[in-house]
């Protein structure tokens, strides 16, 4: 399926719906030299293609980073970008960033962008200026904290902008629940620095396990995806994927990294294990021959379940080295 991106902005369309960021070639626009650059973006099919619904790796990329931090961010394995107007800028930057993230998503790129809390002056330039832009996938609102602050945002962003709560204060967790009914509301994300400073709470999965088991039973009750975790700073391989258990072990189904190395194993660790694919196997492949107890309609549904997420991410009758290549 070929997916055209030009210089002027317009974007090829597969049955009316605008593909998420993963076109062929994209266009940033170059603030320092007044210009268009073409950039090539080498997505995989299975990446391309992917629903944000199913995204496990969500990178943030400061919206003033250099063009290269862009297409090195653009071309990585993370499932879905996020350009960050928050945290990422400070202050007397943010508005040069803000001109800038306008005219890339002017020119052909397509992608998330984190705005600002809407209780600081920020939000409302932020929602004002995405208002009319072509290329906006969705926004992640920071310090979601009230059903209204998803309210004001879909107001004030073209009808239909999925937008992702992140909860990262005492009182967001509070209001999980009715933020995740929210209609805007696309998926609750977990804001574990913030919510950190905000309780005095420590890093441990301990100290953590009741606020991602909250935003689990909150993304459930609204009949969202499983929601995002936060990032886990400076961890790779096997530390990386321990953390990431501890979020996959509550419910959770991806992540958010500020680093691009940690993406193949964000994905991975959020995606079926190899053991899960074999069990799908044996529970799908061969009838049941005798009776059925109460234990098997849970287990034939989660097979398949299994199945739906390893047929979507590829990995559906891999070989035992191939698990053994992507969980490195």
């Amino acid at each position: 399926m070929e997916v055209t991106t030009q210089c002027d902005g317009t974007r090829g369309r597969t049955a009316g719906f605008f593909l998420p960021l993963y076109g062929t070639t994209q266009c940033i626009y170059n603030s320092r030299k007044k210009s268009h650059t073409m950039f090539e973006f080498h997505r995989n099919e299975r990446a391309r293609q992917l629903r944000p619904s199913l995204s496990r790796s969500w990178l943030l990329v400061r919206a003033n980073s250099s063009e290269e931090v862009f297409e090195e961010a653009f071309e990585s394995e993370a499932d879905s970008i996020i350009i960050d107007l928050e945290d990422g800028c400070p202050a007397e930057e943010k508005d040069a960033a803000r001109e800038q993230v306008v005219r890339m998503l002017n020119s052909g790129v397509v992608a998330w962008v984190r705005i600002n809390a809407i209780t600081t002056e920020h939000w409302w330039k932020d929602v004002k200026a995405l208002k009319n832009v072509k290329g906006l996938r969705g926004v992640m609102l920071a310090t979601a904290e009230h059903a209204t602050d998803i309210d004001r945002t879909a107001a004030e962003l073209p009808p239909g902008t999925p937008i992702i709560a992140l909860i990262e204060s005492a009182l967001g967790v509070h209001h999980s629940i009715e933020i995740a009914r929210a209609i805007g509301t696309f998926r609750l994300a977990f804001g574990a620095g913030d919510y950190r400073r905000d309780t005095g709470s420590s890093a441990t999965p301990m100290a953590l396990a009741y606020v991602r088991s909250q935003l689990v039973i909150a993304s459930t009750l609204g009949g969202l995806p499983g929601p995002i975790d936060g990032p886990t700073l400076g961890a790779y391989g096997a530390d990386l994927s321990k953390a990431c258990g501890y979020a996959n072990d509550h419910g959770m189904t991806g992540k958010i990294t500020l680093d691009i190395r940690q993406a193949e194993t964000i994905n991975a660790a959020f995606s079926p294990s190899e053991l899960e694919i074999e069990e799908a196997h044996q529970m799908l492949d061969v009838p049941l021959d005798g009776p059925r107890d109460g234990s098997y309609l849970p287990r034939y549904l989660r097979a398949k379940k299994v199945k739906e997420l390893a047929k979507v991410y590829g990995l559906w009758g891999k070989t035992d080295s191939d698990f053994q290549r992507a969980s490195k």
